[in-house]
Order: structure tokens, then sequence, then C-alpha cells
């Protein structure tokens, strides 16, 4: 049976998390009741001298909440030699949304029509060839903040006006998406190891369903079509634990929004019961991770 200490061996493995939420209790739990030995690694407090491959862990689960630190904090690793889940591309590239529109563009995963703007007068230009209304995301985020809905030109010459004030030179790119009519939900889907393990609608107020934003869950059944489109577009970014997050349109084509390398999933867990256990599937995958 997978997930016995004596089927670990001597493999180390470290948790990456500077904060430590509901999902990572889990996480804890889930080790602690398999008898599994682990390190939780505060990224706060961590850091690596080049060239050095001697660390205390084998394997690293990347629970890291900074995209910055996640993404270094993985590469780090892999360069000591450390397997680290997920990869540190797939975090890169999970982590900016341009980054994942063109990965999944790529795999023919079909998703809302996208454009970025190097400028915010080309932004301004592409919106025109877009059309409204549309979206403004911030390239690097997480639970829908700081997306704006643009209803008009006007809107738009707005936000982006107040874009290009900001220092960073990030903050003037703009990344733009077609509003999707959606019937008021989306849908989050987890996957593990390459198995979909269940799927939940998620509604909320306005643009933003995100549990963390109070938004609420039900399940949802899992189709051919969501089990086609969440693997598909799981292994476009190169994630091996990951949230997909799917949008229906008026005519009920599913469309992929994102893919989430740090998924959370207490409000999956809570809709779904006793059907599945997240954090136990995860562990069960690292632990397959070390005995390769």
């Amino acid at each position: 049976m997978p997930g016995t200490p004596e089927r670990l061996g001597d493999c180390r493995i470290a948790v990456l998390a500077s904060r430590v939420g509901a999902d990572e209790k889990r996480l804890f739990d889930a080790f602690d009741r398999r008898g599994v030995p682990f390190e939780q690694v505060d990224t706060r407090r961590q850091w690596f001298l080049a060239g050095r491959r001697d660390l205390p862990w084998d394997l690293a689960l990347n629970r890291e909440i900074g995209q910055v630190r996640a993404a270094y904090a993985a590469g780090c690793l892999t360069a000591a030699g450390v397997d680290v889940v997920n990869s540190a591309n797939a975090t890169e590239v999970c982590g900016d949304k341009w980054r994942s529109t063109v990965a999944l563009e790529a795999a023919g995963v079909p998703t809302p029509r996208t454009v970025l703007g190097l400028t915010p007068q080309a932004t301004l230009a592409a919106l025109d060839s877009l059309g409204y209304p549309a979206l403004i995301k911030p390239l690097v985020g997480s639970w829908g903040r700081l997306v704006v809905r643009l209803p008009d030109r006007a809107g738009a010459e707005s936000v982006l006006e107040y874009a290009a004030a900001l220092p960073g030179p990030q903050s003037h790119l703009g990344y733009v998406q077609e509003l999707i009519d959606k019937p008021g939900r989306d849908i989050r889907v987890i996957v593990v190891g390459g198995r979909v393990l269940g799927a939940v609608y998620r509604t909320g107020e306005a643009l933003r369903t995100n549990v963390a934003l109070g938004g609420r869950t039900r399940p949802c059944e899992v189709t051919a079509e969501i089990t086609e489109l969440s693997l598909a577009a799981v292994a476009a970014v190169g994630a091996d634990i990951a949230g997909v997050d799917l949008i229906e349109d008026r005519d009920g084509r599913l469309l992929v929004l994102e893919v989430n390398h740090r998924v959370e999933f207490t409000g999956f867990q809570s809709a779904l019961g006793d059907q599945v256990d997240v954090a136990d599937h995860i562990v069960d995958h690292l632990l397959e991770r070390a005995q390769r």
C-alpha cells in the first residue's frame, strides 16, 4: 500500500509554506496519520548557497503563497537536486497569466480570447479590437484581486491612466480578456498526479467566485468533457497538482480560465465531503514520487 513509512525509505520531505492555513493543516494531518515524517520550511527564513547540493530534503511540496518566493524556492531546490512538486517551470507558468494563456493556446485548450498590450496605449488599441465589455487582470495575482470589468473605452481609459502612473513596469502591461456571459458560476476541478479528483460549482458576488472571498461551492458532475479539458490544461502547464478553473458560456461550451499551481481545496473538500480526501491524494502522490 502506498504511503507506509516502510515503503518511504529514507526520503526526506519538505513542505514549503510561510503561511499555514486550513489546507496546510489538512496536509500536515494527512502526513501524521500516515506516519510520514516531514518538515515545514518557512520560506521567509530560507536561504540558498549557489552550487550547494547537500540540502536536508529529497522531495519538496511547494505550498508557498508568495509567487516570487515560490518560483525562486522551486528553482533553488531543483538546482540542488531536490524533486519539487510542482516543478519550478510549472510554478512560473501558472503564476503568470499570460504565460499560462500561451501554454494553453499552444496545446489547443479552449480559453477566452485574450490579448496582451505592452503599454497602456497599446492595450487600448487591443481592446478596440477585442471589444467591450472586457476584463483587465494583473499578470500575477490570485483570489480575483484587481480584476476590473471594463464596460467601454471611457472606463478602460480611466483604469489604464491609473496603471500608467504605477512605478512597476509590469503594471504597464495590459492583460485583457473577453468577458464571458457565464451562468453565474464557474467550475473548479482538482487534479493530482494525472487524476481528476472531482469538481465543484463556485458561485459568488459579481465577477469573483473565490472561496477565500466568500464564494460558495456545491458538487458538480465530472463529465467526460470536464475530465478531458482539465487533464489537457494541467498537461499544458506541466503541473502535477493543480486546480483548474473552467467557465461555461451561454451556449454551454467550456473554456479554461486558469490553472492554479498552489490549489486551495477547503471549499472543494467541504462541498464533496467524504467522497474524496484531497490531502490524502496529495500525500499518496508524493509517496509515489519518492519511490521512483
